[in-house]
């Protein structure tokens, strides 16, 4: 028997409880885990509040993202003792997920514990961690560099946001964090912000073509954010888009993008390919310091998650929350 969040659909509604359930219940899968630890998500909050329909198939365990040590394996990259970490797939969604002590998966969803990291650690980082690599490291392959001029990250005192403010600093960049909590100033700083700004400055309609004023952006934010970050691009930067956690409407001009020759690169995390994946947990392993993840992660008991996906959907937590599925 093993503990997880069972998400269940019946006359009355949607229901989320934590639940005893026996190993026979586990999807199909190739390796079995071990989960030690997890994370709540902004998507494992809709799924667990029923806000939004993310579950596509029930009953399901939510938690998009797992770390823990293979327990049985016919897979030919995975054997029983190795440290893995899921992200994405689909998890939570269609395929029970993290939010259990134990997982059955495809291993090609897998990929290797960075050594550098303890499981709970690389909970810390989590979808959210991992997507802000890959913003990090779709500017660097566009061409974007520190001597270019100040980037911009929106969202900042999320999950996506903080660590993206981390990786930002630590390449070298001038990192400016946009956040609509002026009394988390100073965790930014912590985090490498050289200077913080009000959401407010980007958070409504604004002109088709605005004062340039960023060599690069990583944005989780979406809507009249988004278009503003765009129209505040310099001649040949670029937008890293991953988020809409202000709205999925993008009300914007082609301007930008066919006058200053701006370019906005979207960032998919949840079906991204192999390589992009082992080389963000590579850019993560080497850049982003275990100090950061002190000050980025909060730590809940599993049984603490139901509550507190509320509490995440209302804006009430900063940076991430990892969850001890053991306790």
């Amino acid at each position: 028997m093993f503990s997880a969040i069972l998400i269940e659909k019946g006359h009355a509604g949607q229901t989320a409880t934590v639940t005893n359930l026996d190993e026979a219940a586990l999807p199909d899968g190739d390796v079995t885990i071990d989960v030690e630890y997890s994370t709540l998500n902004y998507k494992d909050g809709l799924a667990i509040t029923a806000k939004s329909p993310v579950v596509r198939k029930f009953p399901m365990v939510p938690g998009i993202d797992l770390a823990g040590v293979v327990t049985d394996s016919t897979h030919a990259d995975w054997k029983k003792g190795d440290l893995v970490v899921l992200n994405g797939w689909g998890v939570g969604e269609t395929h029970w997920g993290g939010l259990s002590q134990r997982a059955r998966l495809n291993g090609d969803w897998l990929v290797p514990l960075p050594s550098v990291f303890t499981s709970r650690q690389a909970m810390a980082i989590g979808t959210a961690g991992y997507t802000a690599s890959l913003c990090v490291d779709a500017l660097l392959n566009h061409g974007v560099r520190p001597e270019q001029g100040e980037v911009l990250v929106t969202g900042a005192t999320g999950g996506v946001g903080s660590v993206a403010v981390a990786l930002l600093a630590k390449a070298g960049f001038k990192v400016a964090a946009a956040t609509g909590k002026a009394t988390e100033a100073e965790y930014l700083r912590r985090l490498g912000a050289a200077t913080v700004i009000d959401r407010s400055e980007l958070g409504s309609a604004g002109r088709p073509m605005q004062k340039e004023r960023w060599a690069g952006v990583v944005d989780s934010v979406g809507s009249h954010t988004l278009a503003n970050a765009c129209a505040q691009t310099r001649y040949g930067g670029a937008v890293a888009a991953c988020g809409l956690a202000q709205g999925m409407d993008f009300p914007a001009s082609v301007a930008p993008f066919i006058l200053r020759g701006v370019s906005l690169l979207g960032v998919d995390s949840v079906m991204a390919p192999a390589g992009p994946r082992l080389a963000a947990w590579d850019r993560l392993a080497r850049d982003l310091g275990v100090q950061a993840l002190d000050v980025i992660a909060e730590e809940i008991a599993l049984a603490d998650a139901i509550a507190a996906a509320d509490r995440f959907l209302d804006g009430k937590v900063r940076g991430r929350i990892v969850v001890d599925v053991n306790r």
